[in-house]
């Protein structure tokens, strides 16, 4: 079962084959022997990828679970349930996993020797059964109810500009006025289009021309802002180093939408592992601290 998952999971049997690291002739004579006893074809093999029949489809579902049964019964055999040891899965968008979780993570391995951690580093919603992920740290509004959910703190949405833009094109006073100034876009859905919102009057606006430079990363929309491309538009954590070294200034803070909520999550199941339990207990309250540093960025 794990090697028929396995490979669907890769999308081939060389790449299962090397995540599991074992031949690939012996995941293939598994994969056969598995459809032999069962007396029906499970994948449908091309020289390009890997298909599920209706029967493959149907049983990868079942086998999933009952693997995950299995992993749970293997690690309260092995004393997870009471001893913090083994391996966590913890899944983060990739820049708050770079620039607050995996600092956290790596005090914390320090503390508990006998406890591995893979870090998922994603911007796509995690689903945590699917990854079988221990937990997830979540930016935004939260939709699974089946899930369990500790908010450590919210980051602003921010626009910003450098010192010498805000001198040669000055100052905007509202959204409106970003129509005619050179822009650095992020492409990001959560971030695209730009919306504000005036704090006073309660009028929302959004702002989606055409951007001077379109990127893919929040690091390059920062450093384009650094070197006076455009204004930008970003989650605060991405700018709080540039902000505090003057690089970047804030913009239009009038007219910021409510900050982003942030939460740990996980799955709610009878009984949690010792090692989760333990690392939320740390994790929670140092992300807490860390992300209130951004509430002390004086404003300007």
């Amino acid at each position: 079962m794990a090697m028929l998952v396995a490979a669907v999971e890769e999308g081939s049997l060389s790449a299962a084959a090397r995540k599991l690291n074992i031949p690939v002739a012996t995941l293939t004579r598994n994969v056969n022997d598995l459809e032999s006893a069962l007396g029906t074809r499970l994948l449908v093999r091309t020289t390009r990828k890997l298909a599920l029949t209706d029967a493959g489809d149907e049983y990868v579902v079942v086998a999933k679970r009952i693997l995950e049964e299995v992993d749970e019964l293997e690690r309260r055999a092995a004393g997870e349930f009471t001893t913090p040891r083994g391996e966590l899965v913890v899944a983060s968008p990739v820049q708050v996993a770079r620039l607050r979780v995996l600092p956290v993570i790596n005090q914390f391995l320090a503390l508990h020797p006998e406890i591995r951690i893979r870090l998922i580093q994603s911007d796509r919603v995690i689903d945590l059964v699917d990854e079988r992920a221990d937990v997830a740290i979540r930016v935004g509004r939260l939709r699974d109810s089946s899930l369990i959910a500790t908010r450590v703190g919210t980051l602003r949405v921010v626009t910003v500009a450098s010192p010498a833009f805000l001198e040669k094109y000055g100052r905007p006073q509202t959204p409106d006025d970003l129509r005619n100034l050179p822009c650095v876009v992020f492409d990001s859905p959560s971030l695209s289009p730009w919306r504000y919102l005036c704090r006073h009057t309660g009028q929302a606006f959004t702002v989606a021309d055409t951007p001077r430079l379109l990127v893919s990363s929040p690091d390059a929309a920062v450093d384009a802002a650094i070197d006076g491309i455009g204004v930008t538009f970003v989650l605060e954590h991405d700018v709080h180093d540039a902000i505090i070294a003057g690089k970047l200034h804030y913009i239009l803070q009038a007219f910021e939408i409510e900050p982003i909520p942030i939460h740990v999550v996980y799955l709610s199941r009878e009984g949690i592992p010792a090692k989760l339990r333990r690392f939320i207990d740390y994790a929670v309250p140092q992300l807490r601290r860390l992300l209130a540093e951004f509430g002390r960025i004086p404003a300007e």
